[in-house]
């Protein structure tokens, strides 16, 4: 689930729009990273996470999510995830870094909107993983740029050792299934430095 989440941050900050001197900082309060869980074969519901930050410089993107900051909209649920899913006493913090190429992007005009592909990197400290996905880059105004997922991303957990914590939320919810198949989504404001 979290993979999920960094993904989408991931692909945002990997996105190339100016000279590589300029940095690109993701702007927290205008910027959304969100997965959905799916429990007992039909039943979806959308999560977030509230703090997240990340930059592009000098070629190289970084993102960070704080895992704890994770919102289900249910209390006992938020801290069932912090403890049992994502451990956030030993990881805290799930990082997702990009290569940038960002020759030829320059060009983009305000208003004008472009799909890229890009390959990015999921890290949690234990676990480090490479994925790709596709994600719309608009530009927002001179020195801003919005970089979203053009499409849910599917990320499965069991790569980051996430499927033993979901099994145990099954077991404490009572639930006949959770799904380890978490279809991720961000849209990042990203502002000139």
């Amino acid at each position: 689930m979290i993979r999920t989440y960094l993904l989408g941050i991931a692909l945002a900050l990997s996105v190339p729009i100016a000279a590589s001197a300029d940095r690109w900082a993701v702007v927290p309060d205008a910027s959304s990273f969100g997965f959905i869980s799916v429990k007992e074969g039909d039943i979806a519901e959308v999560h977030s996470f509230g703090r997240l930050t990340g930059a592009i410089d000098e070629g190289k993107a970084e993102v960070m999510i704080d895992l704890a900051s994770v919102e289900t909209h249910i209390d006992i649920r938020n801290e069932r995830m912090r403890e049992i899913l994502f451990n956030i006493a030993e990881t805290p913090m799930i990082t997702v870094t990009a290569a940038i190429d960002v020759d030829g992007f320059s060009d983009l005009s305000i208003g004008s909107r472009r799909t890229l592909e890009i390959d990015f990197t999921i890290d949690t400290g234990a676990v480090s993983s490479d994925y790709f996905a596709e994600v719309n880059v608009t530009r927002v105004g001179p020195d801003a740029v919005s970089v979203a997922s053009a499409q849910p991303i599917p990320v499965d957990a069991s790569e980051f050792g996430y499927a033993e914590g979901i099994e145990k939320l099954r077991e404490i919810a009572g639930l006949d299934s959770i799904s380890i198949i978490v279809p991720v989504s961000f849209d990042l404001m990203l502002n000139r430095q």
